[in-house]
Formats: structure tokens, C-alpha cells, sequence
């Protein structure tokens, strides 16, 4: 999130001719070139108290150009010392330590400048970016109502307040949110990546890669864009389109570890193991700690067989975060296929005891359980897998072996609104996935229709959406 900084110089009063080239410096553009001038004047011990304040300001301003926040602290402070009504100076070193990662000294500041300069909408937005950080939510949206209220055509402001409806679960104020910011400044790449982000998470996908689309239109240099379209193919299964994307990301930043971590899982996809392991290897090169990684790479030796090696990603992974389910459940179901079932059975449990509605784990201890003989608990297990998650093909596969049916269930799943959902039953989702499986790679529209006609509420609707949008 992008905090303002009062970046334009202030002008001295009264400067003599002499000192006039000294004062050029001290307010130019050029960081180095306002260092050596401002540092002329404050070492000249001939301007007034008001002059040298304004000298200390500008300094730290470009100190602060340099990253080197310390540094413009100290010149914030001294030009506060001289001009304790200085409001752009409170300003300016909130902003200082908010990049320090200091925001209550930051909020202090921000307070500051707007007891000085009420009407300031700038200070309430970095205010609020501060609160945002600090997780209170509540407090930065009453900031970004009132920069809002101030400044009405601030799309930064709309975009910001929308990511923190988003911290609170709030998705309709942030889509309006979003939507607004984007009819204020239409060309706004970061706008259309954040909306493109909700309509994401709502499986809205032709509407999400629409917006990430438009992203990488107005703004072709920009990673994020390249890497949330990757994620979303990646997610739809289109894994070609998902390393091109991850791709372009790793050509714009090729530092970024997660870039390679998502080609890598798009790789996997495809069953190419061995390029995804070397995007992996990357990945980690570049982030020892990154633990989606090792999880990943873990996930991909297990697929070749590799079981030593997938293990040691996993104890890796959970050595770096012992709170992640599915790490646990992902070095359980790596047991179970090494032929070491009663070792991988603590880790399904784990797992659950960390996310009791991991329906993928319940499926894994469901295989462990029968593996060990134990055919009512696997059954159990199977059932429960699939009234969590319908489309679990390996719990219904394990209740056939087992003999036993699906469980139906009119319970329903809660959906993001609450409302209740009626659970389909097993026969009209095995009707369903026959049905998408026989036509899923087709690029004829009017197969596609067909089941968007039969199933206009399925499993598959929105995939089916974006295929029928390319087949046309």
C-alpha cells in the first residue's frame, strides 16, 4: 500500500543573493544535490530559525529518497525543534517510521500533523495505512472515510479501504470500494489486480482474468499482475497458461520465490516432476524459509516415488511452521503410499487436530484406516471427506472397494453468507463429473452450453463459463 509523503520542497524566506545557489541545491530534485546544499546552509550558522527548519525538512526529505530513514528522522526532528507547528514535518517522519515498521510513533505523528492541519486528507490515509498494519481495522476505515470525505476523487483511498474491508471479511464494501476506485482513475493496473483478486475468491473467474487482463494492458511491467492471472490458471487447471504467466513474473522480478514456487506447482500439473523440482530448488535458494516451497517439492518426490526426499521436505516444512495442517497431512499421505501406514496415522490426526474440516486429510487417514484393516473407521472417514468436499474422487473410489455407499446428507455447507446449501447426493455428482468429463476438452460451444444448461449451478460452472467464452 502506497503511503504519501509530502515530497515538494519548501521554499526559504528572506535568503540573500549570496546564498541563493546554496538554496537552489537545498530544494532541488536531486537527493545528493539537496544534501550538500542544505548542509551548507545549516552549517553557515547565518539563516534564521524558520530558514533552517525548512532546510532540515528538505534534507530529510531526500534522506528519506534514500531510504535512509534514520537519517531524516533526526532532520525531521531538529526542523520540529526549530518550528514545533512544522505539520509537514510530523507528516513527513510518520512517514519515516511507518516504513521502519514503527507505526505507533507513526500514529503519534499523524496525530500531530492533523491536530495542526485538520483538513489534511493525507495524513487521515497514511493514518489509516498505519491502523491497517496494526490490524485495527475499524479505525482505518473511519481514517479512509474521512481522507474520502476530504478528498472525494482520491482513487488510492477508495482501493486501500477496499483491501481492508477485505481484512474484515466485508467482500460487497470492498468490491464497491473497488469499483469506484476504478470508475475515479480507469487506468489504475492496481485496482483492476485487486478487484480482479475478489472476483477470484468469489470463483467469478472470466470476470478475475477480465481484470487481470486489463492489468497487464495498462501496466505490462507489472509482476503481480502476471503472478495472481498464474495463480487463477493454475487453480482452473490451464497450466500452460499458468508457467507463461509465472514466467513473464520471474522475467519482471527474478528474485521473487514465489513465481517460482507457483511454475513449479504448474509443472507438477503436468506431471513435468522434474522441471517442477527445479523451480522449486529456486525457489528455495532464494527463500531458505519459505515453507510452501519445501511443501510443494515434498508433494512432487512423493509423486516420482522419491519417499526419502519427500519426507525430508516435510519435516523441513513443519520444522519452519509446526502449525500448517496440510503439511501434516501431506507427509501422512506420503507414509501411506511408502507402504507405512500406521506411521503416517499421527499425522492425519495432526493435521485434523490443526483444521478439523480438512476434508483432504480426513480422506488421507480414510486410506490409512483401511490400510490398516480398520474398514468402519475408513468408511467413516470416506463419507465424512465427501460431505465436506463432494468432488474427493479418492474417498469415493475407497467407499467402492469398501463396499459402501456415500452417506446423503440434507445438512448442507454453510456458504460465505451464511445461507444453507443443500448438499447434492453422490448420484447426481457422479452424473455431473460424467458429464463435464465428456465434454471438458471439447472447444465445441454448444457442448459446452449443454452443460451449462443441465448444471447452471455445478461444480464446474465457472470453468465451463471461461472455456465456452474462448470456444466462441
Amino acid at each position: 500500500m502506497l503511503r504519501l509523503l509530502m515530497i515538494y520542497m519548501m521554499l526559504a524566506v528572506g535568503a540573500t543573493l549570496a546564498q541563493a545557489d546554496s538554496w537552489d541545491d537545498c530544494e532541488s530534485d536531486d537527493a545528493e544535490r539537496t544534501i550538500k546544499g542544505c548542509t551548507g546552509i545549516i552549517e553557515s550558522g547565518r539563516e534564521s530559525r524558520n530558514n533552517l527548519s525548512i532546510a532540515y525538512y528538505n534534507r530529510g526529505i531526500a534522506f528519506q529518497d534514500k531510504d535512509e530513514h534514520d537519517r531524516a528522522i533526526a532532520d525531521y526532528d531538529k526542523a520540529i525543534e526549530l518550528n514545533p507547528k512544522y505539520a509537514k514535518a510530523y507528516f513527513n517522519r510518520g512517514v519515516s517510521y511507518d516504513d521502519k515498521g514503527e507505526q505507533d510513533r507513526a500514529i503519534a505523528d499523524y496525530d500531530k500533523a492533523i491536530s495542526l492541519n485538520p483538513k489534511d486528507a493525507k495524513a487521515y490515509y497514511n493514518r489509516a495505512l498505519a491502523y491497517s498494519d496494526k490490524d485495527e481495522h475499524d479505525r482505518a476505515i473511519a481514517d479512509y472515510d474521512r481522507a474520502i470525505e476530504l478528498a472525494p476523487n482520491d482513487a488510492d483511498a477508495y482501493t486501500n479501504r477496499a483491501i481492508t474491508y477485505d481484512d474484515k471479511g466485508e467482500y460487497d464494501l470492498a468490491i464497491a470500494d473497488h469499483n469506484k476506485a476504478i470508475e475515479l482513475d480507469p487506468k489504475s493496473h492496481f485496482a483492476h489486480v485487486r478487484r480482479g483478486f475478489f472476483h477470484f475468491i468469489d470463483s467469478e473467474y472470466d470476470r478475475a482474468i477480465a481484470d487481470y487482463d486489463k492489468a497487464v494492458e495498462l501496466n505490462p511491467n507489472y509482476a503481480d499482475a502476471y503472478i495472481r492471472r498464474g495463480y487463477l490458471y493454475l487453480e482452473i487447471g490451464e497450466h500452460d497458461r499458468a508457467i507463461a504467466d509465472y514466467g513473464k513474473a520471474i522475467e519482471l522480478d527474478p528474485k521473487d520465490a514465489g513465481s517460482y514456487n507457483g511454475r513449479g506447482e504448474a509443472y507438477h500439473g503436468k506431471r513435468q516432476y522434474d522441471r517442477a523440482i527445479a523451480d522449486y530448488d529456486k525457489a528455495i535458494d532464494l527463500d531458505p524459509n519459505f515453507v510452501a516451497a519445501y511443501k510443494s517439492r515434498g508433494i512432487t518426490y512423493g509423486a516420482k516415488g522419491d519417499y526419502d526426499r519427500a519426507i525430508a521436505d516435510f519435516d523441513t516444512a513443519i520444522g519452519l511452521d509446526p502449525k500448517e495442517a496440510g503439511t501434516y497431512n501431506g507427509r501422512a499421505w506420503t507414509y501411506f503410499k511408502w507402504g507405512k501406514a500406521a506411521k503416517g496415522l499421527s499425522d492425519a490426526n495432526k493435521a485434523l487436530e490443526l483444521d478439523s474440516k480438512n476434508a483432504g486429510a480426513i480422506d488421507t487417514r480414510g486410506h490409512i484406516y483401511e490400510a490398516l484393516g480398520q474398514k468402519a473407521k475408513a468408511i467413516a472417514d470416506f463419507r465424512k471427506a465427501l460431505d465436506l468436499d463432494p468432488s474427493i474422487e479418492e474417498s469415493k473410489k475407497g467407499l467402492k472397494r469398501l463396499g459402501a455407499a456415500p452417506e446423503k446428507t440434507n445438512a448442507g455447507a454453510q456458504n460465505k453468507s451464511g445461507d444453507k446449501t443443500v448438499t447434492t447426493t453422490s448420484a447426481s455428482q457422479d452424473m455431473e463429473l460424467s458429464f463435464w468429463n465428456s465434454v471438458k476438452d471439447s472447444d465445441d460451444p454448444a457442448m459446452l452450453q449443454a452443460y451449462l444448461d443441465q448444471f447452471p449451478k455445478g461444480t464446474f460452472t465457472a470453468l465451463a463459463k471461461i472455456k465456452l467464452k474462448k470456444a466462441q
